[in-house]
């Protein structure tokens, strides 16, 4: 099932403030919310869309991508299994308590009592690796599966754990100040097993201090066209693991290689063609080359150098899928450099027809002109 938009599920536009995306996104985390929709799994299904949703909207970065790029941009499902939400809800009531004001995030609505959520154990998350991910001008024109080899950290066999005696399995410990207001009672992260509430009671040989090793592995990813330099695409849970928690995700960093003939501007593709004096008079056949192999495009006679042709939909498609560029061909007519006395003698002659001479209508172009017209 296709994911809905941000803003649909919010029920906001996408000039929304901040304090408009916070009221919207409190109000449904309410409604939804699983202690107010005990075993409703469409309710809770409900709860987390709208925490993804307010994840994205409330952070610029994150809202700039996804006005541009739709869910991949922001590291949404795309072909190949990108998970950019699955949020857990453990992730969601650790991210989202302060929203509702007060340590503890739901206490002041659903009672925050011993069997609420707010007193719910954090689950240790792994952290997550970041790589580069150098592609070709078809690869981000086309996609493509790529397998990435690279090393990651994982439980040892063998390992095994206990309940921490610092916070006695709950992953937070309690610290109770003195101030002039009376008592204060606040709530933070166990430092000893850092939110999970499990300790290593046993580490195998060969093993770190968190009872992790080192492993090479591969993993089959397929990126979708349309990607550009400097985006990042995330695999959930390929990431390191963490003893008695959940592992971290793989970060892919897009690099774009250099083509040698070809280059991208947003999602058209440049290509300067040279042809001689004779075919720009003339006319004729020449072939260019494109993302899909080499074509060939027909010069009417008559071609003035820094005319711009396009080749329709050869140029990358946007990353949602709902648009393709178009490849944009300046033509240069070649000057020669050298002559013999023959050749010259022979443009002597032709310099001295009238139809030689330079004789520009106003309706002539110049290369600023025809620039804008293609790419606004």
């Amino acid at each position: 099932m296709a994911k809905r938009d941000y803003y649909e599920v919010l029920g906001v536009d996408k000039n929304a403030t901040e304090a408009e995306l916070k009221k919207a996104y409190r109000k449904l985390a309410i409604q939804y919310h699983p202690d107010k929709n005990p075993d409703n799994k469409e309710a809770e299904e409900k709860f987390k869309e709208a925490a993804e949703a307010y994840e994205v909207l409330s952070n610029p970065d994150k809202k700039a991508r996804y006005d541009r790029f739709g869910h991949q941009g922001v590291g949404g499902p795309a072909s190949g299994g990108y998970s950019g939400g699955g949020m857990s809800m453990d992730d969601i009531f650790s991210q989202f308590g302060d929203i509702f004001g007060g340590h503890n995030p739901f206490e002041s609505f659903f009672g925050g009592g011993g069997g609420g959520r707010s007193g719910r154990t954090r689950q240790a998350v792994g952290s997550n690796i970041r790589i580069k991910l150098k592609l070709t001008l078809e690869e981000v024109t086309h996609g493509v599966e790529k397998k990435i080899k690279y090393t990651k950290k994982v439980v040892a066999d063998g390992v095994q754990f206990a309940t921490c005696s610092k916070c006695g399995g709950r992953g937070q410990v309690v610290q109770v100040t003195n101030t002039f207001l009376g008592q204060m009672q606040t709530a933070t992260t166990c430092p000893v097993c850092g939110g999970s509430g499990k300790t290593i009671s046993n580490r195998p040989a060969g093993s770190d201090q968190h009872g992790l090793v080192s492993q090479e592995v591969t993993t089959t990813i397929n990126i979708p066209g349309g990607v550009e330099q400097g985006m990042q695409l995330s695999v959930g849970g390929k990431g390191n693991e963490i003893a008695g928690g959940i592992p971290g995700d793989l970060i892919i960093v897009i690099e774009e290689k250099l083509h040698d003939n070809l280059k991208r501007e947003g999602n058209n593709i440049i290509y300067n063609l040279y042809i001689s004096f004779p075919t720009a008079a003339l006319g004729g056949d020449v072939e260019v080359p494109t993302v899909d192999g080499k074509v060939r495009i027909k010069i009417d006679p008559g071609t003035q150098a820094g005319k711009i042709l396009r080749l329709k939909n050869k140029g990358v498609p946007e990353l949602n899928g709902y648009h393709k560029g178009d490849q944009l061909i300046q033509v240069n007519v070649w000057t020669p450099t050298k002559l013999s006395s023959e050749e010259k003698s022979l443009l002597k002659e032709l310099e001295k027809s009238e139809n030689f001479k330079p004789n520009p209508g106003k309706s002539e172009k110049g290369f600023f002109d025809r620039m804008k017209e293609y790419f606004h």
